[in-house]
């Protein structure tokens, strides 16, 4: 059985406590079995929500590539546009500056 994670343990342990707290309140209960039976509900809650707290893995096994459409295999071969290099005549500073933004007049 794997160990519970640091999360199911801790939203177990939150709802055990919240949810005896509540039923405590509302119900009035001040006799032994009717605690009892308030704790034990309780902690049957917790131990639910502790187990359907999804649990993430570590090192997830490799899923196999999606195959691409038609559509996408030919935008795949489509050749990939080559950067143009910026003429030494401009300045490093002024090459590197990114474009201004322009709204679209009124």
């Amino acid at each position: 059985m794997p160990r519970p994670t640091v999360a199911q343990l801790t939203y177990g342990s939150c709802t055990v406590i919240v949810s005896t707290l509540a039923m405590l309140l509302l119900s009035q209960t001040s006799s032994g079995p009717g605690i009892a039976v308030v704790a034990v509900a309780a902690l049957a809650l917790g131990v639910l929500v502790a187990l359907t707290v999804p649990v993430t893995r570590s090192s997830p096994s490799p899923a196999p590539a999606p195959q691409p459409r038609p559509e996408q295999q030919a935008a795949q071969a489509a050749p990939q546009p080559v950067p143009v290099p910026v003429p030494a005549s401009v300045p490093a500073s002024v090459a590197a500056a990114p474009e201004p933004v322009r709204e679209p007049a009124p």
